[in-house]
C-alpha cells in the first residue's frame, strides 16, 4: 500500500493545476526579458504571441492541449487570474479624472464605445463567426482589449477556444496600430493633445495605448491614458448590459437553480477598486505595486489563454473571417475615434 501511494502521489500532482501554472509562470518571465529587449512590444502582446509559439512547440503542445498534464493550471489562470487582474484593473481610475475630461470627451468615447461594440458584433455575426466570437471581438475592441474579452467571457461562459482566437487577433490588431496610429498625426493634422485623444479612443489595451501615444510626448500620453481609462470604465456597464440580455434571451435558471448575477463579483471587485481610487487614500507605492501585480496577472492569463489557440484549426475554421473581422472592426474604431476627436475639438 506504501509503495502505491508513493507510485500515484506525483500522478495527482501532474494532473492539478501546478504544472500549468508554473509554465504560465514561466510565460511571465519569457514576455517581461522581450518586454525589456524590445520596449515598445508590450507584455501582454508578448505574453499572446509566446502562448500560442509555446502551443506550437513539439516538447510543449501535447501538454497544454485537451488532457495535457498543464492544461488545468493554463485553464486556471485563463479564467481566475484574468478576473483578479480586471479586479485591479479599477485601481488605475479615479473618478476625479473621468470629470477633469469634460462632457464632450465623456460623450465622445460613449459615442465611439457604443458605434465600435454594435458595429463590430453585427459585423461579426454577418460573417457567421462561430460560438462567442463575435461579441468577444466586439468586447475587445471596444473596451479595453484581452482584459475586457476575459471578464465577457466570464459572464458567458465562452469557450475557451473562442476566448483565445478573439484575443489574439484583438492584440495582433493592436500591435499594429502602434505601428500606423504615429504615421498618421502629421497627414490627419492632429496636435498632440488631439493624437492622444485619438490613441486613447482607437487604441484596445491599455500598453498598447501608452506605445502608441508616447511616441507624441508627454501631452498626448496624459490625454490617452485619460481617455482610455474612461473606456476602461464602461467595462462594468457592458457586462451588466450582457447580463441582462443573456437573461431575457433565456431566463431559465442554470441546472443548479441559480441564474448569472447581474454584477459578477469580480466586477464589483472592479467597481470597488474604482472607489478606492477615487478616495485618495492608498499612498504611491501601494497603487504601484497593485499596478505591478495587475500586469503580471494579466500576463499569465494571456500566456494561458494563447496556449489554447491552434492556428491551422483557427485557420481552417475561420482564418479568413476573423482577418475580415479584425481588420474591419479595427478600421472602424479608428474612424470611429477621429471623428469624434474632430468634432470635439
Amino acid at each position: 500500500m506504501t509503495l502505491l501511494g508513493a507510485r500515484t502521489a506525483p500522478v495527482a500532482l501532474t494532473a492539478g493545476p501546478l504544472p500549468g501554472l508554473a509554465l504560465a509562470a514561466g510565460g511571465v518571465g519569457a514576455a517581461w526579458l522581450v518586454h525589456r529587449a524590445l520596449p515598445s512590444v508590450p507584455m501582454l502582446t508578448a505574453a499572446v504571441v509566446l502562448g500560442v509559439a509555446a502551443a506550437h512547440a513539439p516538447g510543449l503542445r501535447t501538454a497544454v492541449r485537451g488532457r495535457g498534464r498543464c492544461r488545468t493550471g493554463l485553464a486556471l489562470a485563463a479564467r481566475r487570474l484574468m478576473r483578479l487582474g480586471v479586479v485591479l484593473l479599477g485601481l488605475k481610475l479615479s473618478l476625479s479624472d473621468v470629470l477633469g475630461l469634460g462632457w464632450r470627451t465623456v460623450a465622445m468615447v460613449f459615442a465611439v464605445v457604443a458605434a465600435t461594440f454594435g458595429g463590430t458584433w453585427w459585423l461579426g455575426r454577418r460573417l457567421r463567426l462561430p460560438g462567442d466570437q463575435p461579441v468577444l471581438i466586439a468586447a475587445g475592441y471596444a473596451i479595453c482589449g484581452a482584459s475586457a474579452i476575459g471578464a465577457v467571457g466570464a459572464v458567458r461562459d465562452s469557450d475557451e477556444d473562442d476566448a483565445a482566437a478573439a484575443v489574439a487577433v484583438v492584440t495582433l490588431c493592436g500591435t499594429l496600430a502602434i505601428a500606423v496610429l504615429p504615421l498618421l498625426q502629421g497627414p490627419l493634422g492632429l496636435t498632440d493633445q488631439q493624437f492622444g485623444r485619438w490613441v486613447g479612443a482607437g487604441v484596445h489595451d491599455v500598453g498598447q495605448v501608452v506605445a502608441a501615444a508616447q511616441t507624441a510626448g508627454p501631452a498626448a500620453l496624459g490625454e490617452a491614458v485619460l481617455v482610455k481609462l474612461l473606456r476602461v470604465a464602461l467595462l462594468a456597464p457592458l457586462v451588466a448590459a450582457l447580463v441582462v440580455a443573456a437573461r431575457r434571451h433565456d431566463p431559465r435558471p442554470t441546472p443548479d437553480g441559480r441564474r448569472p448575477p447581474l454584477v459578477p463579483l469580480f466586477v464589483a471587485g472592479f467597481l470597488a477598486m474604482v472607489a478606492l481610487r477615487t478616495t485618495g487614500l492608498l499612498p504611491g507605492p501601494a497603487l504601484t505595486a497593485a499596478a505591478t501585480a495587475q500586469e503580471l496577472l494579466l500576463t499569465a492569463a494571456l500566456f494561458a489563454l494563447g496556449t489554447a489557440v491552434h492556428l491551422p484549426t483557427l485557420a481552417t475554421r475561420t482564418g479568413a473571417r476573423m482577418a475580415t473581422l479584425g481588420l474591419a472592426a479595427w478600421v472602424l474604431v479608428a474612424t470611429a475615434a477621429y471623428a469624434g476627436v474632430a468634432l470635439t475639438g
